[in-house]
């Protein structure tokens, strides 16, 4: 599979992105990721870089001060603008903002197709004000999650590509930690899918319905550098 430039490859994604996601596997995942932020994004001004098609910025929205999304992917944003959100065309590595425009910037599912990620990740820092928190998520190599991916094969996202034909990097924690720029210190780890060997288990109703208490308890407590997504909670230096 030939490889893809990321706008190319996530225009074309666009059309086929909402199709598991609204339940199971991908409606748990989200699940987790909103409940991450649910608690620090009240009346402050929040960014999501690699907004989609806004289904996370539409659950953080009403929450915060201001929500606005990036993404490079004209045809995710059209999604997002149907929904009403503020968002604008853009890439993780210039951010067109302002310095320290916002107290909470995150990131899932994104930085780890971004080649020049430490300087997508300068770039997070620059936005964020003083005291600022970020939440920055990676693929972890040490999980199910990776294990899968490479017993099972990257999935469709189209009829003619697979997930493949992105770029993508797997970063163990202490990797991670060395991209952080200077002024932005990690405080913590959260670990998203640690349990989970297959998405398909969270069809089977007993099954599924234990792995989602499961993933939930196990998120923020050491199990969690084990997850499939590993989200790093850090915080900008006053």
């Amino acid at each position: 599979m030939a490889a893809k430039d990321n706008r190319s490859y996530y225009n074309e994604f666009a059309n086929w992105y909402e199709r598991e996601r609204h339940h199971g596997y991908h409606r748990l995942i989200d699940d987790l990721q909103v409940d991450l932020l649910e608690s620090v994004v009240g009346q402050r001004d929040v960014l999501e870089v690699g907004c989609g098609t806004g289904l996370l910025l539409e659950r953080v929205e009403p929450l915060a001060r201001s929500a606005r999304g990036i993404d490079l992917s004209p045809g995710m944003l059209e999604q997002a603008k149907a929904r009403g959100l503020d968002v604008v065309e853009g890439c993780a590595t210039d951010l067109p903002f302002e310095d320290e425009s916002f107290d909470v910037v995150y990131s899932f599912k994104v930085l780890a197709h971004v080649r020049d990620i430490e300087q997508a990740l300068r770039e997070c820092g620059r936005v964020t004000r003083p005291g600022g928190q970020l939440f920055l998520e990676f693929y972890n190599p040490y999980s199910l999650r990776y294990l899968a991916r490479t017993l099972g094969g990257a999935k469709r996202i189209s009829e003619e590509t697979k997930e493949s034909a992105v770029y993508t990097r797997w970063d163990e924690p202490g990797k991670i930690v060395e991209y952080l720029p200077g002024g932005v210190e990690l405080e913590g780890w959260a670990g998203v899918r640690i349990f989970t060997p297959a998405a398909f288990f969270h069809r089977v109703p007993v099954v599924g319905s234990a792995l989602r208490r499961l993933e939930f308890v196990g998120r923020d407590t050491p199990l969690g550098r084990f997850g499939g997504f590993l989200v790093a909670r850090a915080r900008k230096n006053s």
